[in-house]
């Protein structure tokens, strides 16, 4: 069985020097994957929106 690379939350964190490059990048990974569902929900209630608009203008035109 192995054993803990850390004998303590504080140097877990600080990942031997490397921690603030490594929970920076996963901070970046997290907020990106947040953020990109909501961007692409909010791109397709634009489109849903933009083809009603489409389909609206066509019945009023007929």
């Amino acid at each position: 069985m192995s054993t803990p690379q850390w004998h303590s939350l504080s140097q877990f964190i600080a990942m031997d020097g490397y921690g603030l490059y490594i929970w920076g990048a996963y901070g970046v990974t997290l907020l990106c994957m947040v953020i990109e569902p909501l961007m692409a929900a909010h791109r397709r209630r634009q489109a849903w929106q933009a083809a009603m608009d489409v389909a609206t203008n066509e019945q009023e035109d007929a």
